[in-house]
């Protein structure tokens, strides 16, 4: 092991190429001269949190007015990276992977965050399939014995390191667990990112969870150190960031600015942002929260942020990439599909017409379908920047403007959200990240909307806490029961996100500590 370096997870199949002294030297290096930086950032969320609860409204900022009012470009989208219509999103594991890299998508987000449970198996091993796939060497066989191989075409990759929130504890820097956007990026890098450039391709990132431009600008400065040290020429890495934050909504401008040499666009992250939304504004008496079902992007508040979104993308040349249709094709009843197909479309011909260079789906069937609405848009063009969205107005009351007319919490709703939370978390701690669920391919995000508004209504004496647990019980019975899976620990830990007096600022920390 390099000095100060301790790994503590176990040897799992693809140690021994992804944990070498080389690439955990790298990591640390990063972690020593950004960590403490990040351990800062993360208290400046914590004093923004205090002054939200002490009734701050938020609003674009005064200091960075220079930065939104100038002109400026963040650098153009290498050749690979020009064609975004239709990204798939999906675990870095080896089957999934193969199956979306061959999917016709343009591009494959493989995710080491929200659709990757963070056993120390699957980060290791995701890192081993990131490593494979970029060689062309990534096969799987299922246990039928049906073989997965890559196709000589294959979709372009971006990887999701975990947020900025987050550590590994299976590796101690310094007798510090190392930060996991670190740990999962560093990795990336140090094993992938001359190979990519190799290949006249580039190391692509998705960043999560951002709050603000000074947490951009760190990752910017990573960017410039890791390439600086693997010798690959700067502006090599492209990051499209997820602006899944009411925070970051408010901060476009600033972090494609921060960004600008390595930026490639921003997304869209549609539940994330209405989890952001409760955990910003828990303390506000205005706040109300419909059934999940009920906040549509087309509700006024989610809007605004979309509309905000392409704009400030198109004014700086960046991609506007949109939401995720998480529908999965019901393989019993295909009126259900029907039906669900026609809401995908629906929802995709509005992205297309707004203006979106591109939008997300879970699931190969989508592809096909996503492809042809946004063909019928752009035809042969690779993105539609030129559309600049200049009568778009958006201001602060805009995105603070959570009232959804006619809308209401029902029985449905609130049995949805325990069934989904429960049927996530015992998948999670049983090491699926990404889980079929009520015919929607779910990950993190789905479970922090559906415990955020559960936490709400039990606060705000929509449900009364006997009313949630007989709700929890008798959906924990159609699940299987305490004796199933890790149901009992889900119901543990949802009973805790639910119950407790404080809202907990994400349900991936406190479930990380019982993860196996």
């Amino acid at each position: 092991m390099p000095p100060g370096v301790v790994v503590t997870g176990p040897s799992v199949p693809g140690s021994d190429r992804v944990l070498t002294d080389e690439a955990l030297a790298f990591v640390a290096d990063l972690q020593r001269r950004f960590g403490p930086i990040r351990l800062d950032l993360l208290r400046r969320r914590e004093e923004r949190q205090a002054e939200l609860d002490a009734g701050e409204r938020p609003d674009f900022l005064v200091a960075t007015r220079d930065v939104r009012d100038a002109d400026w470009l963040v650098a153009p989208a290498p050749a690979d990276l020009l064609d975004r219509r239709v990204e798939i999103t999906g675990p870095a594991e080896p089957k999934m992977m193969i199956n979306a890299l061959n999917s016709g998508a343009r591009v494959f987000m493989a995710d080491l965050e929200d659709a990757l449970s963070p056993t120390w198996a699957n980060v290791v091993g995701g890192q081993a399939a990131l490593q494979d796939a970029i060689r062309g060497t990534l096969a799987f066989t299922s246990p039928d014995g049906r073989e997965y191989r890559l196709e000589s075409r294959v979709a372009q990759l971006l990887v999701r390191p975990r947020g900025w929130h987050l550590v590994e504890s299976h590796v101690l820097v310094d007798d510090v667990p190392v930060s996991a956007s670190l740990f999962d990026a560093g990795l990336y890098l140090f094993h992938n990112a001359a190979e990519r450039v190799a290949r006249g391709s580039g190391p692509y990132f998705y960043l999560p969870k951002l709050e603000s431009h000074h947490e951009a600008r760190l990752w910017n400065e990573v960017f410039l150190v890791a390439q600086d040290q693997l010798g690959v020429p700067r502006g090599s890495v492209r990051a499209t960031v997820l602006i899944e934050t009411i925070d970051a909504a408010f901060e476009m401008d600033e972090i494609l600015y921060e960004l600008r040499e390595h930026a490639a666009g921003l997304n869209a992250g549609r539940w994330d942002y209405l989890f952001s939304v409760i955990k910003r504004f828990h303390a506000s008496p205005d706040l109300r929260s419909p059934d999940r079902s009920q906040l549509t992007m087309t509700v006024p508040f989610m809007r605004a942020y979309t509309e905000l979104l392409v704009q400030t993308c198109h004014r700086r040349g960046a991609h506007a990439i949109g939401g995720m249709a998480a529908f999965i094709p019901n393989r019993r009843d295909p009126e259900v599909t029907e039906r669900a197909m026609a809401k995908v479309r629906e929802d995709k011909e509005r992205e297309s017409r707004d203006g979106f260079d591109g939008t997300w789906v879970a699931h190969p069937d989508l592809v096909p379908l996503a492809t042809d609405v946004f063909d019928s848009v752009l035809g042969t063009a690779p993105h539609q920047k030129h559309r600049r969205r200049e009568a778009v107005a958006i201001t602060a009351a805009d995105l603070l403007d959570f009232h959804v007319p006619g809308s209401s919490v029902t029985e449905s709703g609130l049995r949805a959200n325990v069934r989904v939370a429960l049927a996530y978390l015992d998948a999670w701690l049983r090491g699926t990240g990404a889980a079929a669920i009520d015919d929607l391919m779910e990950d993190a995000a789905t479970a922090e909307i559906a415990r955020s508004q559960l936490w709400l209504w039990r606060s705000r004496g929509v449900l009364w806490p006997e009313r949630y647990g007989a709700i929890r019980d008798e959906e924990l019975a159609r699940l299987g029961g305490r004796t199933a899976g890790r149901l009992a620990e889900a119901v543990d830990l949802l009973d805790r996100l639910v119950l407790d007096e404080h809202f907990a600022e994400f349900l991936t920390v406190r479930a990380y500590a019982v993860l196996e």
